[in-house]
Formats: C-alpha cells, structure tokens, sequence
C-alpha cells in the first residue's frame, strides 16, 4: 500500500513578504505597534494593486497619489500621506519589486537646466543639498524672466549686463539684506555655470551688481555663561533624548561646530586614544582638532547609553524614534531651539552657539587667529569681527576721551 507523502504547507508570497517586512521594521527600532499598523498598511496596498490589476513595479509618485486618494475617499481618518508609506516603499526598492519612488519633475526648459546646474553645485561645487536647493529657489524668479513667447525655451545665450542689472534692481529692493545678497550670490553662480557649459560666449559675472550692506557693523551675539548652563541644564541627561541632544550642545558650545558638521560626525571620526576628532566642514574640508575631556566624557556617555543598538549607519548622532537613521543639519537646530526654549533664553539658533564658542575663548585670553584656527576659517576677515567683543585688547588702543570738549 503506497503511503501519500506529506505535503509541506505553500507560503503565501505576500504572507513571506509581510513577515520579512515584519522583522525588518523590528530590526530597526520601530515599537511592535508601528509594525502591526505597517502590516496592515501594507496588506491594503496590496489588496489595492490586485484590485487595479496592477503590481508593485508599477508603483510611482502619482500612482501612491491615487491609492491615497482611493484611501481617503473610503473613510480612512489615518495614513493618508506618502510619508506613512516610505518605510513600505524603502522595502519594496530595496528588494527591486518597485522603482524609486521620487516627486515628478516640473517640465519645462527651467526644469531641465537647473537639474543641469543642481548636479554642477552638488559634484563640483561640493555644496550641501540644503545650500542647492536655496540657491534655485533664488533663481527661479530669473529664469521665469528669460522665458520665449512660446514658453519652449529660455533666452539664455543672449544675455547681456542689462538684462543682468534691470533684473537685480527690480528684485532686490523687495527683499531683506540677506535675501538679497543670497539672490545676487545665486545668480553669479548661476552665470559662472553658464560660461563654462558654453551656454553664454563671455562670464556676465562681473555684471552682478552689489548689494549695499555693511561689513563687520554688528557684534556677534553669544550667551553669557549662566545661560550657557541653563542650556545645558535644560536637557534631561537620564533619557535617551536628553543624552543626545547635551551631548550636541555641548559640542556646540565647547568646539564651536556648526549644526552641519555636528550631523555629519561620524564613530570613526572620534580618535579616543589621540584624544582628537575630525570635522568635516564646508567644501569637503576635514580638519583635525582636540577633544577636549568634558566633550569627550558627554560622547561618552551618550554612546554606551543611549544611541540606539540598532542604529542605521556610523553616523554618531542619530534619531531615537524609528527608524533611527544620522540627523539632519535642520534637526541639529531644532534641537538647540527646542532646549533654549525650555531656558527661556528665546530664540536661539545654532550658529550662535558658534559666536558663544569664539567669545569664551576671546575672554579667557585667547589670540584671534587661535580663534580662526578653532572655527577653521579661511579667511582672516572671518574672524576679525570677534576683535569688537575683546574688551581688554580695545581699552589698550583706545584714545583718551578728550575732556571739556562741548
């Protein structure tokens, strides 16, 4: 008599794929409510791609548009964005069962030549992603002027220093200083991409006006050292959160980092036996500076309790809520505006913490090119504006009042 064998039960492709999903999410930190939400999420997606006789290959910006569209209109009061769909999304790429998924394109000759300069910026410019994007905010406005009467095409290879100026005197007025001096910046650096692309015969950068805006008029603004520790004071070092973000002000305050390289810090960047670190500033540039012990010692503390163990990447900074991936230069001001609220210090961004830094170190005695050399600035006019807060180095080069003089 022939015995029938056993059958192994099938698995349900999409039953392995939400277990995998599963265990991926939990891997990354995410609290098992999130995962039984994610799943559920997941299944609907699912469910709505059989019903359109579609597959997660045909997944796109506008397509994701619809299901959320499908999925309002059916009562849904909750996950209603693309945002509540990216770690489902993220999945899907990774394992190359759907495409990238990234905002469509304004069409457009503007579109296709900032795409162009974009790339300049961010390959050969070495600028930050935040940088490039307010840079082709800024020249927007330009290129809308440049437009044909057909809309087709921009009128760039005739440009003249005319048409340069007549734009600038008519933007410029209607903005603030910094505006405006960001625009003008943007738009020689749009015209020096021009020349080399060959898209212009002659550079039309010089044809730039000036914006009129004092130099080195104000003082910079740091705070006084009590506020400094109620700061610091504000943070709660016995929770995840509050480890972090003393451990980022104190950074701050003590090296004078900006919130960019404060993001940027990587583990391997941290020498503990050479007592240094490595500071990836601007233009790619990596400089080598002390650690200093009290620094070292909130670096400490925060990594042995309270980055998480299943952190994504060697960033040392990195988010406590799911999934736990570096901090973004926004996030590093955040955090800093965030704890000078709870100090009732008022508004407080981050690159204060850097004049805070410069003007410790002025008052303990310090020479302003050890300052520059702290802040690693290029240029000595950088620093020089620190030059107005030392008291001490003025009264000695101060001239006597001169007496009865009405």
């Amino acid at each position: 008599m022939l015995v029938k064998p056993i059958e192994a039960p099938t698995v349900c492709p999409r039953d392995a794929l939400l277990q995998d999903f599963e265990g991926e999410l939990l891997q990354q930190g995410y609290a098992p409510s999130t995962v039984h939400k994610q799943k559920r999420l997941f299944a609907d997606l699912s469910d709505w791609l059989q019903t359109q006789e579609l597959t997660a290959g045909d997944l796109s910006f506008r397509l994701v548009d619809r299901f959320l569209r499908d999925r309002r209109s059916a009562g849904f009061a909750r996950h209603k964005t693309h945002r509540t769909l990216r770690p489902i999304l993220d999945y899907l790429h990774r394992l190359k069962l759907a495409p990238p998924l990234e905002a469509p394109v304004l069409e457009g000759p503007a579109s296709v030549i900032l795409d162009r300069y974009r790339r300049f910026l961010t390959m050969e410019r070495s600028l930050i992603a935040t940088t490039v994007e307010r840079y082709i905010d800024r020249l927007r406005p330009f290129l809308d002027s440049r437009n044909s009467a057909d809309g087709l095409a921009l009128e760039l290879g005739n440009l003249s220093p005319a048409d340069i100026i007549s734009f600038v005197v008519a933007r410029c007025p209607r903005q603030n200083s910094g505006t405006a001096k960001l625009t003008v910046t943007a738009l020689r650096s749009f015209l020096g991409f021009l020349h080399l692309e060959g898209i212009t015969e002659r550079s039309l950068v010089c044809a730039v006006p000036s914006v009129a805006r004092r130099r080195l008029v104000g003082l910079p603004k740091g705070l006084e050292p009590d506020q400094v520790q109620r700061l610091l004071a504000s943070c709660h070092a016995n929770t995840p959160v509050g480890c972090r973000d003393l451990a980022i002000l104190t950074l701050l305050v003590r090296l004078g980092l900006r919130r960019g390289e404060v993001a940027k810090l990587m583990l391997d960047d941290i020498e503990w036996r050479a007592g240094t670190i490595v500071v990836r500033g601007k233009g790619n540039c990596i400089e080598r500076i002390p650690l200093p012990q009290d620094v070292g010692l909130r670096l400490v503390e925060y990594l042995e309790q309270a980055r998480p163990a299943n952190a994504l990447g060697r960033a040392v900074f990195v988010r406590c809520v799911a999934p736990h991936h570096h901090l973004t230069p926004t996030r590093v001001s955040t955090i800093v505006a965030d704890a000078a609220r709870r100090a009732n210090l008022g508004r407080v961004h981050a690159h204060r913490l850097r004049h805070t830094a410069a003007i410790q170190l002025i008052r303990a005695g310090a020479s302003l090119p050890e300052i520059g050399q702290l802040l690693r600035h290029i240029r000595t006019e950088t620093t020089a504006i620190y030059a107005k807060v030392d008291r001490n180095g003025l009264r000695m080069i101060a001239r006597p009042w001169p007496g009865d003089v009405q």
